[in-house]
């Protein structure tokens, strides 16, 4: 198992988000699930998808509605993978006992809305404008696909992102509500510094023509007509990822999603 290995399936898990539809809530448990297992668990290669696929099942049924659940073996093969549904089953079973069943653990998504609707108030109208928690959100998915986050604490990663906005838009006026937050999180000032920095370098690379994005092209003809006549007209409504507004330093640009400074 390798740290690009890992960035793949997550981008995959991704491209499945947006392919139903699905929240960014949803994505955020999946790599969430994902990340924790993989902490406490050594696994082969050829057993990633299979992992991958059971975290991002798993959330589906956490966090979006019953109807919204396809059948697993409906998502084996959209997913394009070749194990059985028992096999999935089987494996679900291995994760939730290993992560104790804490399937809703709290995530850099969940603090990264909390600590955005604080500092929301500290602004005025125009301000509230800028600092858009879609942009945010955005930024945030951009950094689970990188291997590098997932040591750092949901909080801390969620703050870091918040910081380097707030820092891009020139929003002085929240370093007050900022030097909070950190007090409240426990989150040291090197702490903060450092990742925020990593989190600057991610959005960067992240930018470039040369980086892998996640895609759901290959999604969309390799469905046969049986199996799309077996599946709910709903699961093919896609859904494409939040733009950042382009009034900041970095934007997601069409279904692409890459940033341009």
């Amino acid at each position: 198992m390798t740290p690009r290995l890992r960035d793949f399936e997550v981008k995959d898990l991704l491209s499945l988000t947006r392919f139903f539809g699905y929240s960014a809530e949803t994505f955020s448990l999946a790599v969430s699930l994902l990340d924790r297992f993989l902490s406490v668990m050594k696994i082969q290669p050829k057993h990633l998808s299979c992992v991958g696929l059971c975290c991002f099942y798993i959330a589906v049924k956490s966090s979006e509605e019953e109807k919204s659940v396809p059948a697993a073996g409906d998502l084996i093969r959209i997913s394009q993978n070749r194990f059985t549904a028992s096999d999935m089953m089987r494996m679900e079973k291995i994760i939730l006992e290993k992560l104790y069943w804490r399937v809703r653990a709290p995530t850099a998504l969940h603090f990264l809305r909390l600590f955005h609707s604080f500092v929301l108030q500290q602004l005025d109208t125009d301000s509230k404008k800028s600092l858009t928690i879609e942009r945010l959100e955005a930024q945030l998915k951009a950094c689970h696909c990188s291997f590098a986050f997932t040591k750092i604490k949901p909080s801390l990663l969620a703050l870091a992102i918040l910081a380097l906005e707030v820092q891009d838009q020139g929003l002085c006026e929240l370093t007050e509500s900022q030097e909070t937050l950190q007090l409240q999180t426990h989150v040291k000032g090197g702490d903060l510094v450092c990742v925020r920095a990593l989190v600057g370098k991610c959005l960067t690379e992240y930018s470039t023509t040369k980086c892998s994005k996640p895609s759901n092209r290959k999604l969309r003809w390799i469905i046969s007509g049986r199996t799309a006549r077996q599946l709910k007209r709903s699961y093919y409504k896609i859904a494409h990822l939040p733009t950042i507004p382009e009034a900041a330093s970095l934007s997601f640009e069409n279904r692409n999603e890459v940033i341009t400074s």
